[in-house]
């Protein structure tokens, strides 16, 4: 019967997680989840949490990291007061003989030995589009303001679909991007007045919206009502460079360019691991770079990439700043070409 009750009443049951629906209606005093990332976001998130907070309940994740996923976001998250973390890699803990080590080391990939032997949540998966490395160093990073001021203002926006989906503005200005804007449970005509209030206080230059699906067409609708020129994206639209499967593809490849090249993102909670959490694949008839749909994503990792989604929007277009035709105009112009990856294509 997978228990064992002790002479109190207690009793220590074991579940699994691929049925997770069965603990439903009973009540938890702690709950141990192991291998927690090989399990669904909501067997925690819809299940276990609510068992737990009704009797003040604890619980303890155990697990190999793999890649970016809900468990690494609680392992992040996991910093105050009431969270207790620890990572214990094969060399603390002793469990294998130094030789076995160095023999596993010589026959694995970097990436799969620092995941499995060093518990490294940063080793990609081979198919990571964006390595969380390298959203992890761009993370706040400071940039001196020479090294953006004379860039486009590019606002994207990433409309809520449904449900707990996010509405995000991001804004970013050549190397530099900036804290999103987050809006939950706003309707069009909400989010298009919001839009415009920063797109005409910070003299955006464009402003990208999307409209996949239809579900950003009331905030597109709306701002051009009252006089605003958006640009309107379809994810799943013809992207400019043929290599990649749709617009969403090569937007978010923009990103990783632009990362590489000296990105800043703003240190807004679950940023990098939205970037990081997209795989990709070859495995199509064309052979084209296509990137994993965000429901997938969604299913994986518990959440939607709505921050991710908002910042690639900034890239959907080469953007232009709104300039004249002075010297210190070209010379800005120069400058922006060294420092933006997109301009350069």
């Amino acid at each position: 019967d997978l228990f064992v009750e002790f002479p109190n009443g207690s009793r220590i049951k074991i579940y699994g997680a691929d049925n997770p629906d069965a603990l439903r209606g009973q009540y938890l005093d702690g709950v141990i989840l192991d291998e927690f990332a090989d399990m669904r976001p909501d067997v925690w998130d819809e299940i276990c949490l609510p068992m737990l907070s009704d009797f003040a309940g604890w619980a303890i994740f155990i697990g190999t990291p793999k890649g970016v996923n809900r468990f690494s976001e609680l392992y992040d998250r996991a910093t105050g007061a009431d969270w207790f973390r620890a990572l214990f890699d094969v060399y603390s803990t002793d469990a294998l003989d130094p030789d076995e080590i160095e023999t596993q080391k010589a026959n694995q990939s970097d990436a799969g030995f620092r995941q499995e032997f060093l518990c490294d949540f940063t080793a990609a998966n081979e198919n990571t589009l964006i390595p969380i490395t390298l959203a992890t160093e761009a993370r706040g990073k400071h940039l001196r303001a020479e090294q953006y001021e004379f860039a486009a203002k590019i606002i994207g926006v990433d409309v809520a679909r449904y449900g707990d989906d996010r509405t995000v503005i991001f804004k970013r200005q050549g190397l530099a991007s900036f804290e999103p804007i987050v809006l939950r449970g706003a309707d069009s005509m909400t989010v298009a007045a919001r839009v415009a209030h920063e797109a005409q206080g910070w003299s955006a230059d464009a402003v990208f919206v999307d409209g996949s699906g239809g579900y950003g067409a009331g905030v597109i609708d709306r701002l051009r009502q009252i006089g605003m020129s958006v640009i309107e994206v379809q994810f799943g639209g013809k992207p400019t460079d043929p290599r990649f499967a749709n617009k969403r593809t090569e937007m978010f490849w923009s990103v990783k360019e632009w990362l590489e090249s000296g990105g800043a993102i703003p240190p807004t909670e679950g940023l990098v691991q939205e970037l990081s959490a997209p795989q990709y694949t070859l495995d199509n008839a064309k052979g084209l770079l296509a990137l994993e749909p965000k429901d997938e994503i969604k299913k994986r990792v518990g959440a939607s990439p709505d921050l991710a989604d908002a910042l690639a929007l900034t890239f959907a277009h080469p953007v232009l700043p709104k300039v004249g035709g002075s010297r210190r105009d070209q010379s800005a112009r120069i400058q922006r070409k060294a420092y933006d990856p997109v301009a350069r294509r």
